[in-house]
């Protein structure tokens, strides 16, 4: 059972009546503790919620302590912000909890991955690596810097597998110590699966070429960035997109749900959460409750099928 606190005011909103606390279920520092603290430090400096909110981190488990805490708690002034790691953890069996066992209440922000090889490389198209996986998928190892069945991973399965590579061969290297990029650049791993921003810094230097990115369509806001060929326009039906976005407890009300959507849709359109997005390079992606729930049912079925396919998922 949920925990009841809040209150109904004369209009008959749901109001908090305490601080709210936005869980980062990781470690200082890294993309969900960075949104979260914006999200907060914007949130208090426009004024756009009736009660303070704050930022804790609950690391540990790929996320998976943070949702526990969450869950257990079942309360309306705790929150959590999340990426597609919800989904690996979950469906890797790492976590007994996954997206659908809390509430989704926005999402505020996308990011893009990138597939980069070496500035020398065969290769100057997605189309062109792709052709010569479908004839020899095992002659391409592929480097990322997530652990096998999870995001770079299975960006770059998802693009393979929508050019009829059999993904069942694809040699997929995880290097979780940064030397990811190194790799490609000696020669020694053929192609790298990473964020476009890292690609780009690269590839800005000339030591790489970004073969595709998996954003939907084209960046804008930057010259160099501009010029990366999405996968679609390769004739590749495949997008990937690095959501970061934030859920509630399971048994959020009606009355709850509205009260948060309102500040976090306040929150997306205000200039200085767009300042915020262009210092980092973040796109503007907010999505309601309702096309938030609608968008990860089916990025979970396609990740799903696929990691089914490789053998991740013990029925």
């Amino acid at each position: 059972m949920p925990v009841q606190t809040g209150s109904i005011n004369e209009f008959g909103e749901w109001e908090p009546d305490r601080s709210i606390e936005i869980i980062a279920p990781s470690a200082a520092g890294g993309g969900w503790d960075t949104t979260a603290r914006m999200l907060a430090r914007t949130i208090d400096e426009e004024n756009l919620a009736n009660r303070g909110f704050g930022v804790v981190n609950k690391p540990g488990g790929g996320g998976a302590v943070g949702w526990a805490y969450i869950h257990k708690r079942n309360d309306p002034h705790n929150l959590f912000i999340s990426s597609p790691p919800i989904h690996f953890v979950a469906l890797n069996g790492q976590s007994p909890y996954g997206y659908d066992d809390f509430t989704p209440i926005a999402n505020l922000i996308a990011d893009y991955g990138a597939f980069a090889v070496r500035a020398d490389a065969r290769w100057d198209t997605l189309d062109e690596l792709f052709e010569e996986m479908r004839e020899t998928p095992e002659s391409v190892t592929v480097v990322g810097h997530s652990s096998p069945g999870s995001m770079d991973h299975m960006q770059f399965i998802m693009f393979a597998d929508a050019a009829g590579v059999d993904i069942t061969k694809i040699r997929y290297i995880s290097d979780q110590e940064g030397g990811a990029m190194t790799a490609v650049l000696n020669g020694s791993i053929d192609i790298v699966s990473t964020g476009v921003s890292d690609a780009a810094e690269q590839a800005r230097a000339g030591k790489m070429k970004v073969l595709g990115i998996t954003s939907p369509e084209r960046l804008t806001g930057d010259e160099y960035l501009e010029t990366l060929p999405t996968g679609r326009e390769q004739g590749i039906d495949a997008e990937f997109i690095v959501w970061r976005g934030i859920f509630g407890p399971p048994d959020m009300s009606d009355e709850q749900l509205a009260y948060y959507e309102n500040i976090f849709k306040n929150t997306s359109e205000s200039e200085s959460f767009e300042r915020i997005r262009n210092m980092y390079g973040w796109d503007e992606r907010f999505m309601d409750s309702q096309e938030f729930k609608a968008f990860l049912d089916e990025q979970s079925d396609e990740l799903e099928a696929l990691l089914n396919e490789l053998g991740f998922i013990r029925n």
